[in-house]
């Protein structure tokens, strides 16, 4: 009954139009009039406590970190340097995105603001180049699943703090998965693309090969500088954050000179409202959670899901499954933060990794962006390239497919995620 209520008034006052953060709340709502126990002050001091937490703090950084390193230049020297060096391969604008894509990932840790960058740049060159736009917008909108997975990845720190694991662990376990996807990408690019007519970018001379590369150089040593210092400890992933954002303000301001100081209080105010729409959610999210937890809604999932706790293998595709379906539905933060809590329980009691499963789930999540009608990367590549959504999508599907055996391998091998991430600890 109380996963009806609670199922029901989500997906109705999403419905009627109502923000996601606001119909988490009601939902929250609902429950407490179904146990009988309406309390507005219970209400308000768990909103309080899910946005009162420290590891959180890591997000409002790393989204900073993002706008100045767009506004600072390293996003458009990332491109150059990989036009520079693959520019000229058959297909080599599409291996581009995704070269761009991987190293921006490892940066700012949000699908949209990486796709806009990256397809901003590509996709008019593709388009003159001859390249078949909805094939090329697909690719773009399918490399924005890596944001989320390839550390530092704010969806990942979002997991960690609901469901109680490392941050600095479930960031060093998407370095792989997220290089596998990105590699899944690369091979279905060069499959599609192999008998289109299309004009190749002429090979940069060595020289001018090495002045990219130079020229690129410390936009090409954030990410190593973030992993690395997640790695061998140097900082916390809240710390990663400001030394990301110390890092690109130094180099677009001293270095590229294309940050200037007017710049920073609109730079500063995008990063704040950015911040304070995810941060909300999160703790409207987590008024749900502990409401869907005390009316014993994972219990009644885990109930349903009893058949396959013995058979770890095949809870998880069923889940895996479950998040696709409900993914075409749900956007990526409202699934994240209803989900969470419920499949937690299900999941240690089927004695599977967290860790692993969290690598899995926000995957799994970041499909989503880009599956219709409600993918928000597919709204930002069709805004991009002109195209429409029914185009976009027949561009799309063979890299979505490559996602997805990807995903179906991770959910068959789970020592793929693991072993690389004892070798990262």
């Amino acid at each position: 009954m109380t996963v009806l209520v609670f199922t029901f008034a989500l997906l109705g006052t999403m419905a009627l139009g109502l923000p996601v953060a606001f119909a988490l709340l009601v939902s929250g709502i609902a429950l407490m009039v179904t146990q009988g126990q309406f309390d507005t002050t219970i209400l308000s001091q768990k909103l309080i406590e899910g946005a009162d937490s420290f590891p959180l703090l890591a997000i409002p950084f790393f989204m900073l970190a993002g706008e100045l390193m767009n506004s600072g230049g390293l996003s458009k020297r990332i491109v150059n340097f990989a036009l520079a060096w693959v520019g000229h391969i058959r297909g080599g604008l599409g291996l581009v995105a995704i070269f761009a894509t991987v190293i921006m990932s490892a940066i700012s840790g949000s699908a949209a603001a990486d796709i806009a960058a990256v397809g901003t740049l590509l996709i008019p060159m593709m388009r003159k180049a001859g390249y078949n736009v909805a094939r090329s917008s697909g690719l773009i909108a399918a490399a924005g699943v890596l944001g989320p997975v390839i550390p530092p990845s704010i969806g990942m720190i979002v997991f960690a703090v609901m469901a109680n694991v490392s941050i600095g662990k479930l960031l060093l376990a998407g370095v792989f998965p997220g290089l596998m996807l990105a590699v899944a990408l690369v091979i279905a690019w060069l499959w599609v693309v192999r008998n289109d007519k299309i004009e190749a970018l002429p090979r940069q001379p060595m020289v001018e090969r090495m002045h990219a590369g130079i020229d690129g150089i410390w936009a090409l040593l954030m990410p190593l500088g973030i992993i690395g210092g997640l790695k061998f400890g140097v900082f916390t992933p809240t710390e990663a954050g400001v030394a990301a954002c110390v890092y690109a303000f130094v180099i677009g301001v001293f270095v590229y000179r294309e940050l200037a100081w007017r710049d920073l209080y609109r730079l500063f105010v995008q990063a704040a409202k950015t911040t304070a729409v995810v941060v909300f959610m999160i703790a409207a999210a987590l008024v749900s959670a502990f409401l869907i937890t005390t009316s014993e809604v994972p219990q009644q999932v885990a109930a349903m899901l009893e058949p396959f706790i013995g058979q770890p293998k095949l809870l998880m595709f069923v889940i895996m499954v479950l998040i696709v379906v409900i993914g075409t539905a749900l956007d990526f933060a409202p699934t994240l933060m209803i989900l969470t809590p419920v499949l937690m329980p299900v999941i240690k009691q089927a004695g599977i990794d967290p860790i692993y499963f969290g690598v899995l789930f926000i995957i799994n999540n970041s499909i989503g962006l880009i599956t219709p009608p409600v993918g928000i990367v597919l709204n930002v590549v069709c805004g991009i390239s002109k195209i429409s959504m029914n185009e976009l999508m027949k561009g799309l599907w063979p890299f979505l497919i490559a996602e997805l055996i990807v995903l179906f391998l991770l959910v068959l091998f789970p020592s793929l995620v693991l072993v690389p991430l004892k070798w990262l600890m």
